[in-house]
């Protein structure tokens, strides 16, 4: 029998949700990334967005201001940090949906959207192959996976922190460079690593995954 993984919020406790906006603002150059993301996606009027692990909503809300005529979902499975961002979303005027939901368990149809990105959520996943067979599943024909987290560090200062973050989260795939791999296994064709951000926690990966094997 598979026993469920515990939920992990963005910040490792609820109760730091509410500073999640200012944190991820002051350690990582988190705009930068997230546009470089947009622009890698190429979304275009009429395509269906799927930001999964939304979390306070900032990228699919810079999708929608980039692209008005796209139509742009997001899920995460924290009802609180979805009240953040349902509150940014207002406060900004876009239209842009957002859904209670796992990544595990993504509460869509087959072939629901033709984009799927995703920010600073994977490493927080146990089964990681399994979380990108579920992306792959609501992805239609030609569709694109497009994610930013976090990858092998860099430098000496790098990996003594990630040394240390293995004991804290299930970050240990990303820091030893098995993502790509996963995503392979997961059914993803023409992986390929686009950009890198550095950071204290060695470096933030772009990576595309053009469609999928046939």
């Amino acid at each position: 029998m598979q026993t469920e993984q515990p939920y992990i919020h963005a910040l490792g406790r609820a109760a730091f949700t509410r500073f999640y906006d200012p944190f991820i603002r002051a350690m990582i150059p988190e705009r930068a990334f997230k546009e470089r993301l947009i622009d890698l996606a190429d979304v275009r009027p009429g395509l269906r967005v799927l930001d999964v692990g939304a979390g306070t909503g900032t990228l699919a809300i810079l999708i929608k201001q980039r692209v008005p005529e796209a139509v742009v979902v997001g899920v995460d499975g924290d009802p609180a940090i979805l009240d953040i961002a349902r509150r940014k979303v207002v406060t900004t005027g876009v239209d842009v949906e957002l859904r209670e939901g796992l990544a595990r368990r993504l509460p869509f149809p087959d072939a629901s959207f033709d984009r799927v990105v995703t920010s600073l959520v994977v490493h927080h996943l146990a089964d990681k192959e399994a979380v990108f067979r579920e992306m792959a599943r609501v992805l239609g024909p030609g569709g694109e996976l497009h994610v930013a987290d976090f990858g092998p560090p860099r430098t000496t200062a790098g990996r003594i922190v990630a040394s240390m973050a293995r004991r804290f989260e299930r970050v240990a795939d990303n820091l030893e460079g098995r993502l790509p791999d996963l995503m392979r296994a997961a059914g993803f064709a023409d992986v390929e690593e686009i950009s890198q951000f550095p950071i204290l926690l060695g470096v933030v990966l772009l990576v595309h995954l053009r469609g999928r094997k046939p």
